[in-house]
């Protein structure tokens, strides 16, 4: 039940996208007069505001698609500005709250949804080619309808899904042999600017690794706290056991983190606000799945 409105809010702006939150009640009207004020571009991303493993994001094309999205969601969502790097990652970073350096304990790279034409065959057909993309043929079909029969020119690429999310097709790649010096200071200092955060996963997109390692050319897409996991498990390549491994080495930390906070003051949720935020989270994914 956590907002992304209010963790983007927390960031310096520098740092991700211009953002716009839309209530559930907002008319189209509304929400369209906050994308023009906000000075929102086309393509911009919608996503609920309290999301579920990207179930309900949406590329918005035009004033139309967005008329759409906002009469059909019935939950909070946010809007705004698409991202322009290419590529995307996900970037752990653990510090506890005694420690001004903290440390990055895994990357995610992710593979998009994306087809190449060779002149021949349907965009359809080029998804079913691929075993990955093809489990997403009947999302697609909803959101491409009859584009999905027309021929791709050679040499021609289109990415389908613009977000690396596992859930919707996005192949997941162990990149923390990325990890450099250089990319820990640039993401620790960028971490120290943000309140109370000592955990989690950084979902970064950016415009070459060099520059990312400098700290130019990349914006966060997201950032998620104690729910996170570190995402590198689902690299195709490792074993249930890796990643039952990687998870225990991460809950630790997240256990030593919540002790530390703590014995500084920070209370503990109570059995009471859990069993009530649970209910209510159930009700919200219910919504989302079903839109």
């Amino acid at each position: 039940m956590d907002s992304k409105m209010e963790i983007y809010d927390i960031i310096p702006q520098q740092y991700y996208p211009k953002t716009k939150l839309v209530k559930a009640n907002y008319t189209f009207f509304e929400v369209l007069k906050i994308s023009q004020e906000a000075d929102l571009k086309y393509p911009m991303i919608a996503k609920p505001d309290m999301g579920l493993r990207g179930t309900a994001v949406k590329k918005i094309d035009s004033p139309d698609n967005l008329k759409e999205y906002s009469e059909k969601a019935d939950f909070d969502y946010v809007i705004q500005d698409m991202i322009p790097f290419a590529n995307e990652v996900g970037i752990f970073y653990v510090r506890y709250p005694n420690e001004k350096q903290g440390r990055i304990t895994g990357i995610v790279a992710k593979e998009f949804l994306i087809i190449n034409g060779d002149g021949v065959s349907t965009i359809e057909n080029l998804i079913k080619n691929n075993p990955r993309h093809a489990m997403q043929l009947s999302v697609l079909k909803q959101e491409y309808g009859s584009k999905l029969q027309e021929i791709l020119p050679k040499g021609e690429s289109v990415n389908l899904v613009p977000y690396g999310n596992h859930a919707r097709g996005a192949k997941f790649i162990d990149g923390t042999n990325w990890i450099t010096p250089k990319l820990t200071k640039t993401i620790n200092e960028m971490c120290l600017q943000i309140p109370g955060f000592y955990f989690g996963r950084l979902d970064v997109m950016y415009n070459s690794f060099e520059e990312l390692e400098r700290g130019e050319n990349f914006l966060l897409v997201e950032l998620n706290g104690a729910s996170s996991e570190p995402t590198h498990i689902y690299d195709p390549k490792h074993s249930l056991f890796f990643a039952w491994k990687e998870l225990a080495r991460h809950i630790k930390y997240m256990f030593e983190i919540s002790m530390m906070n703590h014995k500084n003051g920070i209370p503990f949720l109570t059995k009471k606000v859990g069993f009530e935020q649970l209910k209510l989270d159930a009700a919200m994914k219910k919504k989302i799945v079903n839109f």
